[in-house]
């Protein structure tokens, strides 16, 4: 979709303006290193070293990058099944990841979760989620839990433009509002659901963020190409959630540049080849950061090719472990069903604990 006007200076805000030189260099690395895990994962995927679906984060690294980028310890971040940005973003090591996306036992959900469901409690990222929409609900919890607990945090929830249409999104808003949960529902709007446009497949007035003013909610657009929007934008949300907790729906307007999964065989046929390169050419959010941090003479030409060099190492060295890694055993399937069952606890021994008629 087309991105909303952007006639401030976001790098101005004192959110952007707190950072450190080498912290606008730490949000470029991050997103060169989803950029080139998501290209190795492609190339070792075509090669037929994963099964499954494999749903790709290309263009849209600004998002995650710049609205996790403003965490802090009681801040969460939950998201749908295109997870792997949101994986590293949070901090994730490429090594499991690439693992999981393999099926190996040496993967974040021992190979049993696969491309949609990276995992990692101990960063509070409550994984990526197969069901449309369904992460909607959980992030809801995760916010009444900061909110049960008396912490200053919120939830960041995301989903894609397709999921807003879903019951239980609307379920969540009528919640959070109701209950003023601190939870901050971020749409990733790259404008065609799994395949169909936005303006064949949901119905608004101005924009789908607007819906959340059916629930007496804040709600705003983002130019997700601009990292310094993102952040400035997200920090509002944020600390209307930590400070009033009250919720928030915000809708970023970004692009990928590959179908919705792999498997998608029409990813060309309803959007024009020439889309996609207009947004590779002039919107790429890599692209733009590494300008801007040229401009700002944060960076130089040679050190970002330097970083995004590592970058490729990295996820190279990630796969190398990956396919070489064990496959989880047979017996293996038993396990991670029941923490009861796992830990042999007494409870374990009685089946009515499971299921009490």
């Amino acid at each position: 979709m087309d991105s909303p006007a952007s006639p401030l200076d976001f790098s101005q805000s004192k959110v952007n303006q707190s950072l450190s030189a080498e912290q606008k260099i730490d949000l470029f690395r991050d997103m060169a290193r989803i950029r080139r895990f998501e290209q190795t994962s492609l190339k070792f995927y075509n090669g037929g070293k994963m099964g499954g679906f494999l749903h790709l984060y290309i263009g849209q690294e600004s998002v995650a990058v710049g609205t996790i980028s403003l965490r802090g310890d009681h801040d969460h971040v939950i998201t749908a099944y295109r997870c792997h940005g949101h994986a590293l973003a949070v901090g994730m090591e490429m090594n499991p990841c690439m693992a999981e996306l393999y099926g190996k036992a040496t993967g974040s959900a021992k190979g049993k979760g696969g491309s949609m469901h990276l995992f990692d409690p101990s960063k509070n990222f409550w994984g990526g989620h197969g069901i449309v929409a369904g992460q909607a609900p959980l992030g809801l919890g995760l916010a009444y839990g900061v909110k049960y607990k008396e912490q200053e945090g919120c939830c960041l929830c995301y989903l894609g433009d397709g999921a807003v249409n879903q019951g239980a999104f609307h379920e969540s808003l009528n919640l959070a509002a109701l209950f003023e949960l601190p939870v901050v529902y971020i749409i990733e709007n790259n404008g065609y659901s799994m395949g169909t446009s936005q303006q064949r497949s949901s119905a608004y007035k101005d924009c789908l963020a607007q819906r959340a003013e059916a629930y007496d909610m804040e709600w705003d657009l983002v130019n997700g190409e601009d990292v310094y929007e993102v952040r400035a934008k997200t920090h509002i949300a944020m600390e209307r959630a930590r400070k009033e907790s009250k919720p928030t729906v915000l809708e970023i307007a970004t692009y990928r540049y590959y179908g919705h999964s792999v498997a998608d065989a029409n990813a060309k046929k309803y959007r024009t080849p020439e889309e996609i390169e207009k947004y590779k050419t002039y919107h790429d959010p890599l692209r733009l950061w590494r300008r801007r941090l040229i401009d700002e003479a944060v960076i130089t030409d040679e050190e970002a090719d330097n970083i995004d060099k590592e970058a490729k190492q990295e996820a190279v060295a990630a796969a190398k472990f990956a396919d070489e890694s064990p496959a989880p055993t047979v017996e293996s399937i038993f396990e991670d069903v029941y923490w009861e069952t796992d830990n042999k606890t007494d409870a374990s021994q009685v089946g009515r604990h499971f299921f009490n008629d």
